[in-house]
C-alpha cells in the first residue's frame, strides 16, 4: 500500500535551516531548541511548520539526540544537571520522564496548558506522560505492541482471532504446528518490555512504590503475576517456541522470523506494517505472505481479563532552566496539535497519544490496524515509573536472561533480591 503524503509527509521535508533561512524572524525571535530522538524528519517539518505558525513569537531549531534511548537520557541529565539554559524542549523516552521530573529538571506543565494537551488522549500515554499524579510532559506520539499473526496458522489452530486470546492459546498453537512465537528476548530494554507487560497483564507491578526512595522501593515480582510471567517466559525459552535466536531477538529480528517459514504470531510495534510493506515493494517479500498477515489486541495471561499491552512512544518536556518555557510549551502545543499528530503518523509511522487523530482518513488508509492500535493503547501500562528505572531494568535482563533459563520457582525471587541490592548500593549491575 502505497503511503500517502499530508502535512508534514516526509517527501515535503526540507533541510530545516533552510526552510527557517526563507522566513527568518527578527534577531531578537526567541530561539527554541528541541533535541528530538531520530526519525525519518517528521519532528524537524513540525518544528518548521509551527516556527511558521508562530509568526515570529518564536523559532524552532532541532538538535537530534543519539539513536539509543539510553544514550538520549545520559546526555540530556548531564546537561540537566549542570543547568543547562539551551535546552528548550526534548522528545523523552517515558521511562525516563520520572527521573528527570524527580530531579527538577522539567518545567511545570501550566494547568491551562495540561487541560488542553490531556483532552482525548489515550489512557496510557497519559500514564506515561505523569509523575507523581501530576501530568509532567505533552503527550505526543504513543507506541504499543500488538500481536501480529498468520491467519492461516490461527485458522489451523482453530483460533477465533476477532476475540481475545492467550499466550497459552497462541503458545499451544505453535507447539502443535511446529511453528516459532516472535517475541524479544534480547539482553536490552526490548526484554524489559516484554517482561513488564507479562507482569502487568497478570495483575501485578514491577515497581509497587514508584516515589519510594531507593533504599525503601518495594518490588511486586515475587508474587504470583510475577511468577506467572517467568513461566511463559520460561516455557517459551526453554520449549525452543522462540527459535533458537532467541536470547539475542530484537524487534527486527522477531519480523524476519516471523516473515519466514517459521512464523506464527508475534508481539511487536507498528513499524512491523510498512517495514512488509516496503519489502514486498522491494521485492523482497511475497505479497501473498503479506495478505495472510492479521493483527489483534496483545495476548492475555489470565483468561478474560484485558492485557496490559507494552507502551513507548515519546513526550515533550520542557527544560526548567529553559529562558523561554512559555514559548516552548506554546511550541508543545502546535506540534501535538490531533492534527499533527495524524500527520506524523502517516509520514514516520509514529501513532498517535490522541485518540481522535486515528479516525483521520489518511491515517485510516494507511494505518488498516488504526483502530486496534487505539484500543491497545486504552488497555496499555508503562513500564515501571520510578527515578531508578535505569537500575531495574538493567537489573531484570541481568536476572531474567537467557530466557530458557528463567523459572517461576526462582528467577522472581532472585531478581527481587538482586536489584533491591542495587538500590541500597549493596551490589553494583
Amino acid at each position: 500500500m502505497r503511503r500517502r503524503s499530508r502535512g508534514i509527509a516526509a517527501g515535503a521535508v526540507l533541510a530545516l535551516g533552510v526552510g527557517l533561512a526563507a522566513c527568518a524572524p527578527a534577531d531578537d525571535t526567541p530561539v527554541l531548541t528541541w533535541y528530538t530522538n531520530p526519525d525519518a524528519g517528521g519532528q524537524a517539518a513540525l518544528a518548521q511548520q509551527c516556527t511558521e505558525e508562530a509568526d515570529g513569537a518564536y523559532r524552532i531549531e532541532v538538535s537530534v539526540l543519539p539513536r539509543e534511548a539510553s544514550a538520549q537520557r545520559e546526555q540530556l541529565a548531564r546537561r540537566l544537571a549542570a543547568s543547562d539554559s539551551s535546552i528548550d524542549l526534548m522528545s523523552l523516552d517515558p521511562p525516563f520522564i520520572p527521573e528527570l521530573a524527580n530531579a527538577g529538571f522539567l518545567a511545570p506543565v501550566p494547568p491551562e496548558v495540561a487541560e488542553q494537551v490531556s483532552q482525548d488522549v489515550a489512557e496510557g500515554a497519559l500514564q506515561g506522560a505523569s509523575w507523581g499524579d501530576e501530568l509532567v510532559t505533552v503527550p505526543f506520539w504513543a507506541n504499543t505492541q500488538l500481536l501480529w499473526f498468520r491467519t492461516s496458522v490461527a485458522e489451523a489452530a482453530g483460533l477465533d482471532m476477532s476475540q481475545p486470546v492467550t499466550w497459552d492459546q497462541v503458545m499451544d498453537a505453535a507447539r502443535d504446528q511446529d511453528k516459532r512465537l516472535g517475541v524479544q528476548g534480547v539482553k536490552a530494554e526490548a526484554y524489559t518490555v516484554w517482561i513488564n507487560a507479562l507482569v502487568e497483564s497478570a495483575g501485578g507491578h514491577i515497581v509497587e512504590t514508584p516515589e519510594a526512595d531507593a533504599q525503601d522501593v518495594e518490588l511486586g515480582l515475587d508474587s504470583e503475576a510475577g511468577r506467572e510471567a517467568a513461566r511463559i517466559i520460561g516455557e517459551i525459552g526453554s520449549e525452543g517456541l522462540g527459535g533458537p535466536g532467541l536470547p539475542t531477538q530484537d524487534e527486527n529480528a522477531s519480523l524476519s522470523q516471523f516473515q519466514g517459514d517459521s512464523g506464527s504470531f508475534m508481539v511487536n510495534w507498528p513499524f512491523v506494517w510498512p517495514a512488509m510493506q516496503g519489502a514486498v515493494e522491494d521485492g523482497t517479500l511475497d505479497q501473498e505472505l503479506l495478505d495472510d498477515v492479521g493483527w489483534a489486541v496483545y495476548p492475555q495471561v489470565v483468561e478474560g481479563e484485558d492485557a496490559a499491552p507494552p507502551y513507548g512512544g515519546i513526550n515533550l518536556g520542557v527544560g526548567a532552566f529553559s529562558e523561554h518555557v512559555d514559548e516552548a510549551y506554546e511550541a508543545a502545543v502546535c506540534i501535538t496539535t490531533p492534527e499533527n499528530q495524524a500527520a506524523y503518523f502517516v509520514s514516520d509511522g509514529n501513532p498517535p497519544a490522541s485518540t481522535v487523530a486515528y479516525d483521520d482518513p489518511d491515517v485510516q488508509e494507511t494505518f488498516p490496524m488504526a483502530d486496534v492500535i487505539r484500543q491497545s493503547l486504552e488497555q496499555a501500562a508503562p513500564r515501571p515509573q520510578t527515578p531508578y528505572y535505569n537500575e531495574v531494568s538493567q537489573g531484570l535482563v541481568e536476572t531474567w536472561h537467557p530466557p530458557a533459563s528463567v523459572d517461576p520457582d526462582s528467577t522472581p525471587q532472585e531478581s527481587t533480591d538482586f536489584i533491591t541490592a542495587v538500590l541500597r548500593g549493596e551490589r553494583l549491575l
